[in-house]
């Protein structure tokens, strides 16, 4: 028995299910074309009914809201940039007016300030010139009252050193005319 288990289990290539030893693959069987059509042609058929009713619509519907969301989107950036240039033109021009305001105001200042302090400049001139005039009046009367003693204090000297050299009291009329002959 064992030479004919042996037998049985001999080790080979061959396919096993003989009695289909001689068909080909089944999709490429000519018998069976026919009903793999048909069977093609209603699944294609489902496929292209679900795709065109249900899931391709779907899809649209998704496009076209993202196109309008994106067009929607583009339109109100434009609209965003349109503002912000015009702020941006109107913030130049409020920038531009403030500082022409300033610089009139400051040339303004400037010149109401060089006018007030020329305005006090000749007044301190003035006051100065008539202090200055007053000065030189009292330097002028003090010099002619000094001028005015320089005859009395000359005679008075003149006869001082003279008593003081001849130890006698000097005549003065004689001292008088000596300083007025010297003047003259």
């Amino acid at each position: 028995m064992a030479s004919h288990d042996a037998a049985e289990h001999v080790a080979g290539t061959e396919v096993p299910g003989g009695a289909h030893e001689g068909s080909a693959f089944p999709p490429f069987d000519p018998t069976h074309f026919t009903s793999q059509l048909v069977w093609l042609a209603i699944t294609f058929g489902a496929v292209y009914f679900l795709m065109s009713r249900i899931a391709l619509p779907r899809v649209a519907n998704i496009l076209s809201t993202r196109k309008a969301k994106i067009e929607s989107d583009l339109q109100l950036a434009a609209k965003a940039q349109e503002e912000a240039a015009a702020a941006a033109a109107a913030h130049q021009k409020t920038l531009a007016d403030a500082k022409a305001n300033a610089q009139a105001l400051a040339q303004a200042t400037h010149t109401h300030l060089t006018a007030e302090t020329d305005s006090r400049r000749h007044a301190l001139e003035a006051e100065l010139n008539a202090k200055l005039v007053e000065a030189e009046a009292k330097i002028a009367q003090t010099k002619d009252a000094a001028m005015a003693n320089v005859g009395v204090i000359a005679s008075d000297t003149a006869q001082a050193i003279l008593q003081h050299i001849t130890g006698q009291p000097a005549d003065p009329a004689a001292v008088e005319a000596a300083l007025a002959a010297h003047k003259a």
